[in-house]
């Protein structure tokens, strides 16, 4: 199969520098991500330490010493601490509540098409996701998959842009065979009404 109609990993991603870490074109920030949420999920899953007591322990730490820098620094003659001025732009807000906002309609559409309009299809799609994530969350804890999530984050889209011929013909090889056998099914059953109409039995 040839590259012609290949959809581009990389663009698939967003084409930023968070795709050049999931894809690992970025490589300091690939490991970076990897290596930081394994040392993360060992201290708070084999190490026994709390999320929350271990964040305010570090943000109290960074303040004491902040505070002490700046202290020291107008005695010492020192330059201050080297900390930006933090301030989130309009665009920043406005970008980040427009995505919110898609979120948030979707979640709305789906709670009309099943509440109101009664659609099975929908049902059953938010109830076989909700069952799907209720029953592998009882194999691990939240932040257990938090991790394995990373994992596989940082390594199928990767593979998936290696190998993308190989598994591309395969899929298409499995649609087709797919498609077929529900042509052949469909053919079948037409045959057996077709059957039924001359053997002058009514059909339901």
């Amino acid at each position: 199969m040839g590259d012609f109609g290949r959809i581009s990993v990389h663009n698939a991603l967003g084409g930023g520098p968070v795709a050049d870490i999931l894809l690992w074109r970025n490589y300091y920030g690939g490991g970076a991500v990897l290596i930081g949420s394994t040392i993360l999920w060992f201290l708070f899953e084999k190490g026994g330490y709390n999320i929350i007591a271990f964040i305010a322990n570090n943000l109290l730490l960074l303040v004491v010493i902040l505070f002490l820098w700046a202290k020291s620094a107008s005695l010492l003659n020192r330059p201050l601490p080297p900390i930006p001025e933090l301030d989130i732009s309009e665009e920043t807000v406005l970008i980040a509540a427009d995505e919110m906002q898609v979120w948030v309609n979707h979640i709305f559409s789906l709670a009309h098409a099943i509440a109101v309009d009664g659609n099975l299809k929908a049902l059953m799609l938010v109830v076989s996701s909700l069952w799907l994530i209720s029953y592998i969350g009882s194999f691990f804890n939240f932040l257990t998959l938090i991790y394995i999530g990373v994992l596989f984050s940082l390594s199928v889209p990767f593979l998936y842009e290696m190998f993308q011929s190989q598994v591309d013909g395969k899929l298409i090889t499995k649609e087709e065979s797919v498609a077929n056998k529900y042509m052949l099914t469909r053919f079948l059953l037409w045959l057996v009404e077709i059957m039924v109409v001359f053997e002058g039995v009514k059909v339901w």
